[in-house]
């Protein structure tokens, strides 16, 4: 499944599952544009790592991408943009009467505008190509719902929809999107809330991945970095070409039950 000499934007892509899908992007033969609102020298040199290591040019643009203005100036600055993934996304939970209204903005901003904005920005460049990938990170959570998430099942499912009108608007088009819904992915952020986890239920940390974290996956098995990045590499190839418009999960089963 090569992508030489294709250029990806991936947004939220310093860490976890959108680094992991850089990676796997580069690995294809892809060029990767590295984002996050940060702009260290960390940020930098992960952007330096992905070029040493895959033999592709890397580099880091920031954004905020609670800011539109910032969504569609990623996509400008990126001057190529063969394929974007929108990956960029945070989470707050509480109650529907508890939950802060600035939380609720910004994460609509983040996990849903976002995306939005720097699509309607990649489109142009991708119909002046005569070619696109958009591949939305979208949740189980854009398929069902958990309580005290409101904002993050809200977006997730604005998400997918945005999926399909966007497939729908492109389907005359060698240009296709599509979203990935995975369910509990082992980033480094989850990593390390298993020993809080298991403190707090009084659980070795292995009962306390099944047993809590877990719950709702059926394979009691987290999904990795490195496979969701494989699955985005397959939804920009050639046989993915038919494919657009829909959900591909990558959940364990989750939301089979």
């Amino acid at each position: 499944m090569s992508l030489k000499g294709k250029t990806a934007v991936v947004t939220g892509s310093t860490s976890g599952i959108g680094l992991g899908i850089a990676h796997a992007l580069a690995g294809a033969g892809c060029n990767i544009v590295v984002n996050s609102f940060s702009d260290t020298e960390d940020d930098h040199a992960i952007a330096k790592g992905i070029a040493d290591e895959f033999g592709v040019e890397a580099r880091y643009i920031q954004a905020d991408m609670s800011d539109p203005d910032q969504c569609r100036a990623l996509i400008e600055k990126a001057g190529s943009c063969d394929i974007l993934v929108n990956n960029a996304g945070i989470q707050f939970v509480a109650p529907i009467e508890e939950f802060p209204t600035e939380k609720w903005n910004q994460i609509i901003a983040i996990n849903l505008s976002s995306a939005f904005h720097t699509t309607a920005a990649a489109l142009p460049v991708m119909r002046k190509a005569g070619w696109g990938r958009v591949v939305n990170v979208a949740s189980a959570h854009g398929l069902t719902a958990s309580p005290y998430k409101v904002a993050y099942v809200a977006a997730k499912h604005g998400i997918v929809g945005m999926t399909k009108v966007t497939a729908l608007e492109t389907a005359k088009e060698d240009i296709t999107c599509n979203a990935i819904c995975p369910g509990y992915v082992l980033t480094p952020l989850v990593e390390a809330q298993i020993p809080d986890t298991a403190k707090k239920y009084g659980m070795t940390e292995e009962e306390a991945k099944e047993k809590v974290i877990l719950e709702r996956q059926p394979s009691k098995q987290f999904a990795t970095v490195e496979q969701i990045g494989g699955t985005a590499v397959f939804l920009c190839s050639d046989a993915a070409a038919q494919i657009t418009g829909t959900t591909i999960s990558v959940d364990g089963g989750w939301t089979a039950l």
